[in-house]
């Protein structure tokens, strides 16, 4: 399983975009050259890996993605409750965030009630082509830091065509969900295994395309924050929606209109 959509608006809402512990925004702005910047984390309160922290056999595994085990924190703190799991224990951060839900909750008057939470998307965010992804490196940068996964692909005609992209889009969405878990190795290993199979899918007549798309959430409390979705498209390479761009600077390039 991975954390749904609906999950993560809860979680963000219900948070008032505040780290669990310090309080701190969890949603940097932007500036005149930078898009703004997303320093808040959705970390675990059982870990699903037998060395992970507070680790629990009898743990429902189908609960392990669920709201009730997640908590919003920064990054600094996500890596000190995860350091320190002997302190801050299951229960703990169970009580911390019924707690700082609480807390949030208080914090509205009359006049703050929050607006129901929405994702929008706006209209010069939505990018004019999408770029045709031929290395692992590239597939984990639209990948990793957002919150969200737009994907599709052309009709499939087999089972193998169906095994193929399901396993690749469900690798995309698993190292995206990971994201800031992964450490150097991890990414290098993972960026070879996209590699090989962007390889497979060209073999078996398949153009993978992406980009992330900056959408707003808003509603809840405080702000309304960016909302950062990779988007993945899976075509034939004969679709006629592929421009093939032959220029000085982009020789052969193939792109996707939106």
């Amino acid at each position: 399983m991975t954390i749904t959509d609906k999950t993560r608006k809860l979680l963000w809402g219900r948070s008032g975009n505040r780290c669990v512990i310090c309080k701190r925004e969890l949603v940097v702005a932007g500036t005149p050259f930078d898009d703004p910047s997303i320093v808040g984390e959705e970390c675990h309160i059982v870990s699903s890996q037998v060395n992970g922290p507070r680790y629990d056999p009898s743990f429902p595994k189908e609960q392990i993605d669920s709201y009730e085990n997640l908590l919003l924190l920064c990054r600094t703190h996500h890596k000190m409750i995860d350091d320190q799991c002997e302190t801050f224990t299951a229960d703990n951060l169970r009580q911390m965030k019924a707690n700082h839900e609480k807390w949030v909750s208080e914090r509205l008057s009359e006049e703050d009630i929050p607006k129901k939470i929405r994702i929008r998307r706006v209209k010069e965010n939505i990018p004019a082509f999408l770029v045709r992804l031929t290395e692992g490196n590239q597939v984990m940068k639209v990948a990793i830091g957002t919150c969200a996964f737009s994907f599709d692909h052309d009709e499939l005609h087999s089972d193998e065509e169906v095994d193929l992209i399901a396993d690749f889009l469900q690798l995309i969405q698993d190292i995206g969900d990971m994201g800031a878990e992964l450490d150097a190795s991890d990414k290098v290993r993972i960026g070879y295994e996209l590699t090989q199979e962007l390889k497979k899918l060209e073999e078996m007549g398949f153009f993978v395309f992406g980009a992330v798309e900056h959408q707003i959430l808003e509603g809840g409390v405080g702000f309304a924050t960016d909302w950062p979705v990779t988007v993945i498209r899976i075509l034939r390479k004969d679709n006629e929606t592929i421009l093939h761009l032959d220029s000085e600077n982009q020789d052969g390039e193939e792109i996707l209109k939106r």
